[in-house]
């Protein structure tokens, strides 16, 4: 306005003003005078105005009245030239704001007239719009007039008038509201109370509204007033109007000013109670009217839908809706209702398309849309209206299926000029396919027949209507074939597209606010669903609220969008809407997984997945999934059920692939077209981008995917990559060209799929494994039960997310490696082998993988890395273990320096083979071993070791390959000599472990436990080994057992100086101990059968041909290497508190060893037993190992002169005594042995020994084939061992002692021979030889006597006993002894090849012990024991058997070493028995003395026929040796000696002296000689006793008297029987014996007179010359013999008698005599 200030413009306006005054005038001139006055007048009052005023134009408004007055009047003349001229010249006075109020009314009076008379009508539209426009002086009455007047000139009949009229109308009813919106900007600043607004009927009061105010309220109430057909309160004056025209206006200013109604209060009340009201009625004949119902049910006709209001009142509602939505919450609920109702079937075509794009309008605007979700759908009680609206639009879309559209078919062709529809051409993007004809094939939708075109109707996101537009059609246009559908399909990708930008957008704020709220409070990295229940500070609040919303606007529009959606995808043949369709199909899939509504996402992913298959195709996932809810199943949308539509089958696509199904029964083949690969592109993007919101729908994907890729026949390569492979099976799959050059690419984005898995969260990961798994579960399952080829998929990609997520590999290892192994036990080979394939691969990657931390510090992770390769140990399939072995061969190669804390598992994986899986296997696993044993010893942790030697252990009890057990046992022997050189720092780093170990289990309260625990730990490595070595030992294979006991032995003898002392005590008991134990438990349960052959053709030795015979040797071995190891290294063991304990077992092993029944094992306890007795106690000189120390040697000089320095331990060899000594030096003071519990350990022994020997030699109660009897050898050496042990135990050795060790000797000499042993023992009966055996027996006791003999008194009580032994063994020499009741055969008669028993030939060794036992009575004759015990008299005893038996002892050297043996003892013997015969101790030796010289010189046995004269003599000569013997020992001695020994000898001197032979008269005995000098010696001892002339004590006196007596009978009994017999016989010859006896008896007689007459008369006893006088007349009675000898010794007797011939005496004399 600022120009029509300026002084020139005022001057431009005065002169122009008055110019036009002139103008008037001039015209007015003629016809009307008073105007042309008035105009003159007004010139003069304008330049009077012009003249006073500065102010010119304020001054001209002040008169305004007065100078328009002239131009009013001028218009009054109706003249068109003049009313033009005025109205121009009022304009322009309008134009500079020069009118005033009152003007203004007179000039709006004026138009009227004008108007009235239909005058001027475009020049008064245009000056009302000016004054209207150019300033605010118009008011209230004036106005509405002024509004009025146009519209009244709108409803004239020209045209133009009409249009320009409305257009003023449109500009009058705008400028009122502005004038409105310009008052309220003025008084912004002060601010109103509100006055609530009463709904008064007096709808003009309106007092609290400022003036402009008042003035569109009254205008907008009119307005609605007129549309609803009411008259108007201010609009006075108003004639007709239409209601279109009310719309539109109505339309304009909601449209134009919402700030208006949202800002007053008057405003907002007006919406409420008249304009939705309004709507609402005339809607209504929409409503009720339905298509194709001809006869209605209503009474009366229903009006039909006239499209002009229809189409108008729909744009009032998108006014209303998107501008008040917030004041009209319960109206927009009604008219979204009805806007969701115009879109059912039956209402008009032309109805639905304008509802669709009304529709379509809402879709645009999503934060209205999320508006309706908050006041509705969230609402209780109250519409789902968001949800309605697209459940509305699904179902629109289903019924243009199902109901070809009655539209005009041709529209569509037309479309392209048919100015109702829009332009409709084909996208550009579409590809135009030629079918026959040349026909352009327009982008369509196609479903059961039903073809759909798709037209390009508006650019995304924009909802350009074109029906809505059409404001100037009254009839309904047609709708071309298609709109509604692109409009309705538009709609939904908008709404998809609006939605999830819009929260997808506060989703990204919400996070990126709560990540700034929450930094203090948890890791930025959590997903929005966690920070939910975090603290509640404001912004989360405000995302909860927020979340709600979201959550309810996806659960309000999925299904619907879902069931439209599927059903365009399956009806698309157009690539770009399918890619839209899938595009917004993932969009909502990841959306709803951002916000975890998992049954949605599901339900989505589930529509690309069946998108992505071919129809049909059963895949159970998809059906049994969430997804269920969609397949199939109906959803209710506004109660009608609409049924979800499964893909047709039938659609055009084109195919680009044929392939088998994944299913066990495959049957045929199915199709892929382009569309599925689409979708299966989709899908993979989907994965690729979304992956993280997939969480358990990733199964749907994985489960779609991995059936495609078979059906594409992708197979699995290295690394889990999938290659194009040829179909294994089936009709091989058939791919075009296009989908050749497409699967790399697919194959690509599958690996990029698996590897962009590296950048998911760790949940989504998780989902992404579980899902992988299941998958492969289902794959297992399919597998089970055939061998067909099985889906790889899921293995092949586990190992590929493995892979590239090795740097978090620990999260996921766990489920990973848990189903590979299940994997790995499947039956199916080529599952099974992939399995193992993947397993591996990521164990060995995971190890090779540069992790940070490393693994060397990370070692928790390296054990979980390794772990599963230990699992597979539990795997019994041999593929399985032969990968698993492979692998640990690699690892070993590969990663083995750095196994550290792996090395356990590793090793128990080769452990871990059992002897029953194979010998490949077993040679694989032992290849590793050999490998670490040689290579890793040094690198692994000490602790470790002991695993290395269980598992060396356990291959040697591998009894698939001798040669493998064998060869660990070899390196069993490494190991130990690893330990030994590396002894000090083994051991170190063990004490270190341990000490760690121990703090550990002390913290947790723990005790720790190992194996043998106490000992050290480096003590325990050892234990181990020997443990694992002694339990080879007792392995079944004898190979095994004997190289196995080889080692132990000798590395417990070469490395055994390492072990602490302490632990020689474990290893005595737990290690050989415990061996003995289990050898000799498995020996004496040996099996006896005999074994062919050794495996193969090897031939066995008969030696070792049963089980127990192999046993046997392992025995032997055992025991042997024990004995060793305590004779050896005694000096260790003997200061362990148990020494005495383990000597006792020790001494039992042997002592059952020895008993056992078997010659080798016997014999070699026996070796054993020999072996340890000759131990040197520790502390003893060395040299004398057999004589008892006198003291011990002092122990510090020992020390001192070790040189070395005592190591606590040392790492060498050192076995001389002094070293040993100097060994506890340092640590333990030397312990010296007590010489008492020394001799405990002997008495032990002798225990022992006794035990054997009584057990060996007691005969067994039966016999038969198989008794088992001791063999020469075992005996012989028992009794070698107790001269040494004797020596030991001397000192204690008492007579109980004694009288077993008696028992022992006795048993084992009587034991028999078998006869096949025979020759090796007795070379031959003949010679007279002492088996080794009975040498031992003699030698034991000449040990014994000879310590008696320097022993203490009290030992020598042992003689007599020892004499006992001696002379039983001589009685041996006549009568053999028996064993048990076994008959043995005379060695003539045995059969060498026969199981016989032979008798020794005891003669031999009966005399030895015959000579031994005179050798030592002759030492010891004068001992007390040797009197008191009656030993001479045993001897005696003993003697008589063979003197009595004489020429039938079984060796004729017997009785004559008898004899002189006798001769020997008695020459020693009498003497002594004189000394004590007071004592009377000899008493009863006497008459056994007598009857042994009378068995002996009267035997009863006959001398052999073959004895030569020489002989004869000879063994005479003997007998005369023993009458001499008597004559000189025992006859003088008489007076000593009891007077009926004295008599018996007598006796016998004088049945000696004549002939003791028989007196039968058999011939053959008459050659017999007679033993004439031994009678002859008898004779004269007997006659030197009777006239012994030295007569000292009347004791001799009677031994002579006894001697004459028995001497003088015997010849009177000898001559008598001689008479008899003479006279008997007569003519015949006597027998020369008798012969000779006569005479011998003859020849005495005259002997003994001459005696009798040399001796002094005194000494004659009377009665003795009666006995011979007596004689006389026998002898006369001989006389009458026939033999001439007799005769002339007759004479001879005679012929003394002469002396007796004297005359008799007198009476008297003789009486006195």
């Amino acid at each position: 306005m600022s120009g029509t200030n300026s002084p020139e413009a005022v001057k431009k306006l005065l002169e122009n003003m008055q110019s036009d005054l002139r103008a008037l005038s001039l015209e007015c001139k003629k016809k009307f005078p008073p105007v042309k006055e008035a105009a003159e007048s007004g010139i003069i009052k304008v330049k009077t105005i012009a003249a006073r005023n500065n102010e010119i134009l304020a001054a001209l408004k002040d008169n305004s009245s007065e100078v328009v007055q002239p131009f009013l009047m001028g218009c009054g003349t109706k003249e068109p030239k003049i009313t033009q001229l005025c109205l121009a010249a009022i304009q322009r006075l309008m134009s500079h704001e020069v009118v005033s109020e009152t003007a203004a009314g007179n000039i709006i009076n004026m138009l009227w007239q004008l108007m009235e008379n239909s005058l001027e009508e475009l020049k008064l539209l245009q000056t009302v719009l000016v004054l209207l426009t150019t300033n605010t002086v118009v008011h209230d009455e004036a106005l509405s007039k002024a509004i009025v007047l146009c519209f009244r000139l709108h409803f004239t009949k020209d045209n133009i008038t009409n249009n320009t009229a409305a257009a003023t109308v449109r500009q009058v009813v705008t400028v009122v509201f502005e004038r409105m919106v310009a008052e309220d900007e003025q008084h912004k600043d002060i601010i109103e109370q509100p006055v609530l607004v009463q709904g008064n009927s007096n709808r003009r009061s309106v007092t609290t509204l400022k003036p402009c105010a008042k003035d569109a309220y009254m205008l907008f109430q009119d307005l609605c007033q007129l549309v609803n057909a009411d008259a108007p309160y201010w609009l006075v004056g108003m004639t007709e109007m239409t209601r279109t025209f009310g719309l539109e206006l109505l339309e304009s200013v909601l449209n134009d000013f919402p700030q208006v109604f949202l800002q007053h209060q008057e405003f907002s009340f007006l919406l409420k109670e008249r304009v939705c009201p309004l709507v609402i009625k005339l809607f209504s004949p929409n409503i009720k009217f339905r298509q194709g119902s001809s006869s209605s049910s209503s009474p009366a006709p229903v009006e039909k839908p006239y499209f002009p209001i229809c189409m108008r009142l729909l744009r009032v509602v998108s006014v209303l809706i998107k501008q008040f939505y917030s004041l009209l919450v319960t109206e927009c609920e009604i008219f979204l209702s009805l806007l969701v109702k115009f879109l059912d079937a039956d209402k008009p075509q032309w109805l639905r398309a304008v509802a669709v794009e009304s529709i379509h309008r809402l879709c645009v605007q999503p934060q209205l849309l999320r508006s309706f979700c908050q006041s509705y759908d969230m609402k209780q009680h109250s519409t789902k209206v968001f949800r309605d609206i697209v459940n509305a639009l699904g179902s629109f879309i289903q019924s243009l299926f199902l109901v070809p559209p009655t539209g005009n078919p041709a529209a569509a062709n037309q479309a392209g000029n048919n100015n109702s529809g829009g332009p409709v051409s084909a996208p550009a993007n579409s590809a135009m396919v030629g079918i026959g004809g040349g026909v352009t094939l327009l982008p369509a939708f196609e479903y059961r027949g039903t073809w759909i075109p798709i037209l390009t109707i508006t650019v995304q996101g924009s909802a350009k209507a074109t029906y809505l537009e059409m404001l100037d059609k009254v009839e309904p246009p047609t709708i071309p074939e298609g709109y509604a559908m692109s409009v309705a399909f538009h709609c939904l990708l908008d709404l998809v597209r609006g939605i999830t930008s819009m929260i997808e957008g506060e989703l990204g704020e919400a996070e990126t606010e709560c990540q700034a709220t929450t930094e203090g409070t948890s890791s930025p990295t959590q997903s929005s669903t966690q920070q939910d229940l975090q603290s509640t500070s404001d912004p989360m609040d405000k995302e909860t609220v927020s979340r709600a919303v979201w959550e309810e606007m996806v659960n309000a529009c999925w299904c619907g969008l879902l069931a439209a959606l599927s059903l365009l995808l399956d009806a698309s043949t157009d690539e770009a809407a399918t890619e839209n369709i899938l595009k917004a199909e993932l969009t909502m899939a990841a959306l709803c997984g951002r916000l975890g509504l998992v049954t949605s996402r599901d339900a989505f992913i589930t529509a690309i997945c069946k998108g992505s298959l071919p129809p049909h195709y059963a895949l159970t996932v998809l059906n049994t999934t969430t997804a269920a809810t969609l397949s199939n199943k109906s959803y209710s949308i506004q109660g009608q059920s609409v049924m979800m539509i499964s893909p047709s089958s039938e659609s055009h696509q084109q195919v680009v692939a044929v392939g088998q199904p994944l299913a066990v029964q495959p049957q045929g083949t199915v199709m892929l077209t382009s569309k599925n690969i689409q979708c299966m592109r989709t899908l993979l993007n989907l994965a690729h981008c979304h992956g993280a919101v997939l969480g358990t729908s990733w199964q749907l994907v994985l489960a779609t995917l991995q059936h495609l890729v078979w059906i594409l026949g992708l197979k699995p390569s290295s690394g889990g990559a999938l290659k194009p492979g040829r179909a294994v099976e089936g009709p091989s799959t058939v791919l075009t060209t296009a989908v050749m050059t497409d699967l790399p690419v697919i194959s690509n984005i599958l690996s990029r799929l698996f590897e962009s898995s590296q950048y998911l969260d760790d949940v989504s990961l998780h989902h992404l494994i579980n899902a992988l798994c299941s998958l492969s579960l289902e794959a297992m399952d399919m597998a089970y039960g055939n061998n067909k080829e099985p889906s790889l998929f899921a293995v092949a990609k586990l190992l590929e997310t493995g892979l590239v997520n090795m740097h978090r590999i620990e999260i996921l290892w766990r489920p990973l490696t848990g189903h590979l192994l299940e994997v790995c036990q499947h039956p199916n080979s080529r599952m099974r082998e992939w399995g193992a394939e993947a397993l591996t691969s990521l164990i060995k990657a995971g190890l090779t993988f540069n992790h940070d931390p490393p693994l060397s510090q990370n070692q928790r992770l390296q054990l979980l890395l390794l772990n599963p390769l230990k699992e597979m140990s539990n795997i019994n399939h041999p593929d399985i273990r032969l990968k698993q072995l492979e692998c640990v061969l690699q690892i070993l190669q590969s990663q083995g320096d750095s196994l550290g804390p792996g090395w356990p598992l590793v090793l128990g994986v080769m452990g871990a083979i059992r002897n029953d899986q194979g010998e490949s296997l077993i040679r694989t696993a032992f290849q590793c071993l050999q490998l670490v044993v040689t290579d890793f010893l040094p690198t692994m942790p000490c602790t470790c070791l002991q695993i290395v030697v269980d598992v060396a252990g356990s291959f040697g009890l591998h009894n698939q390959e001798l040669n493998i057990s064998l060869t660990s046992i070899g390196l069993l022997w490494n190991i130990s000599d690893y330990f030994f050189q590396r002894g000090e720092t083994i051991e170190k780093d063990l004490n270190k472990e341990e000490a760690a170990q121990q703090k550990q289990a002390e913290e947790k309260g723990l005790v720790l436990n190992r194996p043998f625990h106490p000992a050290p730990p480096f003590d325990c490595l050892w234990l181990c080994l020997y443990a694992k070595l002694g339990e080879l030992c007792v392995d079944p294979r004898p190979a095994v057992r004997k190289s196995a006991g080889q080692t132990l032995f000798s590395t417990i003898g070469a490395h055994g100086t390492l072990l602490q002392h302490s632990t020689w005590h474990t290893v005595i008991w737990k290690v050989l101990f415990h061996l003995l134990d289990r050898v000799r438990e498995s020996s004496t349960t040996a099996d006896k059968e005999k074994i062919e052959s050794g495996g193969g053709n090897i031939l066995i030795h008969h030696s070792r041909d049963t089980a127990e015979k192999q046993w046997a040797e392992t025995w032997v071995l055992t025991l042997a290497g024990v004995a060793r190891i305590f004779n050896t290294r005694r000096y260790l063991l003997q200061p362990l508190g148990d020494f005495s304990r383990a000597w006792d077992v020790l001494l039992d092993h042997i002592q059952s060893a020895a008993l056992s029944k078997n010659n080798e094992v016997s014999l070699a306890a026996l070796k054993s037993f020999q072996e340890i007795l000759q131990i040197v106690s520790p502390a003893r000189d060395s040299d004398k190992p057999e004589t008892p120390p006198v003291v011990n040697v002092p122990m510090p000089v020992l020390i001192g002169s070790v040189s070395g320095p005592g190591l606590s331990r040392p790492f060498v060899r050192t076995d001389s005594i002094g070293e040993r000594l100097g060994r506890y030096g340092s640590s333990e003071p030397p312990i010296v042995t007590d010489e008492l519990e020394d001799l405990n350990l002997w008495w032990a022994a002798w225990n022992t020994w006794y035990r054997i020997g009584s057990e060996s030699t007691k005969p067994p109660i039966t016999f038969d084939k198989l008794t088992f009897i001791p063999s020469q050898p075992f005996l012989t050496a028992l009794i070698q061992i107790f001269p040494a042990l004797y020596q030991h135990i001397k000192t204690g050795f008492n007579m109980d002692d004694l009288q077993k060790l008696g028992v022992i000797l006795h048993s084992a000499v009587s034991v028999p021979i078998s006869s096949d042993a025979s020759p090796f023992i007795l070379p031959s009966y003949t010679e007279a030889v002492l088996t080794s055996l009975q040498e031992a027996v003699l030698t034991a006791l000449d040990v014994l006597q000879k310590a008696i003999c320097v022993g203490p008194e009290n030992m020598q009580i042992m003689y007599p006993a020892i004499f006992d032994q001696l002379l039983a063994f001589v009685e041996f020499s006549c009568k053999p002894p028996q064993y048990g009741q076994l008959e043995t055969k005379h060695i003539a008669n045995a059969k060498y090849n026969q199981a016989e028993w032979v008798a020794l030939n005891y003669v031999p060794f009966a005399e030895r012990s015959l000579e031994v036992v005179v050798d030592l009575y002759q030492k010891t004759a004068c001992h007390k024991a040797v009197v008191n015990e009656k030993v001479l008299q045993n001897i005696i005893k003993t003697l008589r058997v063979p003197l009595s038996l004489k020429y039938s002892c079984p060796s004729e050297s017997t009785w004559k070493l008898a004899v002189s043996s006798l001769l020997k003892v008695l020459s020693i013997g009498l003497p002594v028995a004189r000394q004590h015969a007071s004592s009377g101790k000899f008493d009863s030796m006497w008459p056994e003395l007598a009857n042994t010289f009378e068995d002996f010189l009267f035997t009863k046995s006959i001398p052999p026929d073959n004895l030569s004269i020489q002989e004869f003599q000879r063994n005479e000569s003997i007998d005369v040796e023993v009458v001499q013997l008597i004559s000189t020992e025992i006859l003088p001695y008489a007076n000593f000696i009891p007077k009926e020994f004295v008599g018996q000898i007598m006796t016998m001197l004088n049945k000696g002296s004549i002939h003791s032979q028989s007196s039968s008269f058999t011939e053959a005995e008459i050659d017999i000689r007679l033993r004439e000098e031994f009678s002859k010696m008898c004779f004269e001892t007997l006659l030197q006793f009777s006239f012994s002339n030295k007569v000292t004590t009347p004791q001799e006196g009677y031994i002579s008297r006894m001697a004459l007596s028995v001497l003088l009978k015997r010849s009177q009994d000898v001559l008598h029987r001689y008479i008899e017999d003479e006279r008997l016989s007569g003519k015949c010859p006597l027998p020369r014996q008798q012969v000779t006896e006569i005479i011998f008896v003859l020849k005495a007689v005259s002997t003994l007179i001459d005696s009798l007459k040399k001796t002094q008369p005194e000494n004659v006893d009377g009665n003795t010359w009666a006995q011979v006088i007596a004689l006389y007349p026998t002898l006369v009675e001989c006389i009458t013999c026939s033999s001439s000898e007799v005769c002339s010794a007759l004479k001879e007797a005679l012929v003394p008698f002469k002396d007796f011939m004297q005359p008799p005496a007198s009476k008297v004399q003789n009486g006195d005599s």
